[in-house]
């Protein structure tokens, strides 16, 4: 069997897809979704960005024959090529650990092969490897990963490369990984993949709402969370609190839901507040309906209703450290009158646009609240007003006015959903986009795809994700505003 540093990075981040890519019928994967496609395209261009600065040579060998393309990476190695691109390293199991079984092969293919001096089977030089990747930061996956190539380059080579290299998204092109930490925790990580590939059933699935979105298993294993009514479906469970609830045989909603905070509140990923929330989101998912919370008061910003009213919402480019529309919904109540303003970045350039196309709109409406969705729109007003050199005196006065719709929900109420995310609220309160496939995560495929094709389509599609997000923001925060006002009259 067949083990490559895919498996190893992957079974990081989630022990049981890698085991369902080895064993699972892989016809029952999900089809790669915009976004994944776009960080496949976005790591090619990395690669070959870094690869423009200096000559590199590739094994050339036919598709799937490893043997091949381990015996065209040994020719280039044997010559002494100073930079070695997706060369392919073959070794045994056996090689790294004495008791380990035959049947399986590591497969090993650093980004980089680096010739430096030093004494190898080959002559007077050596090999070290080197990732390029697109984090910003060394992430303990991918020094794992370094310490797993350093470790198959090992057992080519004759001698073990005193140091690996991690080229990231930073001003500081190269990163040192220790492999003397790294290596030995390698080889734990690599056992315990070796024995969950040998047990007869799949390691549980956690789903995590951030990483499991980009999983071509995910439709799966949601689907079977949902059956079993997962409690890592229910929000604020975190997987450090899972494991504590497990530990207390607290693995179903109805057991959490019956039990009392004093056992919670001093477990490691606990607290009071914690505690008491976690047991009433159960109750609320169970029977189904909103709960209020017991140290919550009254969102009064929400229950008031002012003669103007502005939705905003942004959509961004991370990437391009951009934030390329800014979305207005103005709600006059007195005039019964509302009206969308998108104010959009066409390039790059055209964000100090944006900005004080923004600020002129806002300052027009000098007394109506601003309600958002989270802190990003906050912190961007903040980031903009900086960067443009806003003076405080027409900034602060907006920021004062800003009203956070979900701080306001997740602080007094608990709802029947498994997400607090906008579009979980909205569509439990009967709210539907448009565009059904849309969402931020696209926004930021579509404004790639605008500014490569020229295409408007991709513009007006998001301009009707971003009206659409406001407009879901106003539907959350006047059911929260309803919901209270009921509340006390009863």
């Amino acid at each position: 069997m067949l083990i490559n540093a895919e498996h190893l990075l992957q079974y990081q981040r989630c022990k049981r897809r890698p085991i369902l890519d080895i064993h699972a019928d892989k016809n029952q994967r999900d089809a790669p979704n915009d976004l994944l496609t776009k960080l496949q395209q976005d790591k090619i261009a990395y690669h070959r960005g870094i690869l423009s600065g200096f000559t590199y040579e590739k094994p050339q060998y036919q598709p799937g024959n490893r043997e091949a393309a381990q015996a065209a990476t040994l020719e280039l190695m044997q010559r002494g090529v100073e930079y070695i691109y997706h060369g392919v390293l073959l070794s045994n199991y056996q090689d790294w650990v004495e008791t380990a079984s035959e049947e399986y092969t590591i497969l090993s293919r650093p980004d980089l092969l680096i010739k430096q001096p030093g004494e190898s089977c080959f002559g007077d030089w050596m090999y070290v490897p080197a990732n390029m990747e697109l984090g910003k930061r060394p992430k303990q996956e991918y020094q794992v990963v370094a310490a797993f190539h350093t470790q198959a380059l090992a057992t080519v080579q004759g001698v073990t490369p005193d140091k690996a290299w991690l080229i990231l998204r930073t001003k500081d092109i190269s990163y040192s990984v220790d492999l003397a930490k790294w290596t030995p925790q390698m080889l734990q990580i690599l056992e315990e993949f070796i024995q969950a590939l040998e047990s007869s059933e799949a390691p549980e699935m956690f789903i995590s709402r951030q990483k499991c979105n980009l999983c071509h298993w995910h439709s799966q294993c949601y689907a079977i969370a949902q059956a079993q009514k997962h409690l890592s479906l229910l929000p604020g469970v975190t997987p450090v609190r899972y494991t504590q609830l497990q530990a207390l045989s607290l693995s179903t909603l109805e057991s959490l839901a019956n039990a009392s905070p004093t056992i919670l509140e001093d477990l490691p990923g606990f607290d009071s507040v914690v505690a008491t929330k976690l047991i009433i989101q159960a109750q609320a998912v169970i029977e189904k309906r909103p709960l209020v919370l017991p140290t919550s008061l009254p969102p009064t910003e929400l229950a008031f209703t002012a003669p103007v009213e502005l939705y905003f919402d942004i959509e961004a480019q991370p990437d391009l450290d951009l934030d390329y529309l800014l979305g207005v919904l103005v709600v006059d109540r007195q005039n019964n009158t509302q009206q969308f303003y998108s104010f959009l970045a066409e390039t790059p350039a055209d964000e100090e646009l944006v900005w004080q196309q923004f600020l002129d709109l806002v300052w027009q409406y000098p007394d109506a609240p601003i309600y958002h969705f989270c802190v990003y729109e906050f912190d961007t007003v903040k980031r903009l007003a900086k960067l443009y050199r806003t003076p405080k005196s027409l900034v602060n006065p907006v920021l004062a006015r800003f009203v956070d719709v979900y701080e306001q929900l997740i602080q007094s109420v608990a709802l029947p959903v498994e997400s607090y995310a906008l579009k979980v609220i909205a569509r439990w309160l009967g709210f539907e986009w448009r565009d059904k496939e849309a969402s931020g995560a696209k926004c930021i495929y579509w404004y790639d795809q605008w500014l490569e094709t020229g295409d408007r389509t991709f513009l007006e599609i998001i301009q009707r994700y971003n009206e659409d997000d406001c407009h879901a923001t106003r539907s959350v925060k006047n059911w929260l505003s309803s919901f209270f006002q009921k509340a006390q009259i009863k």
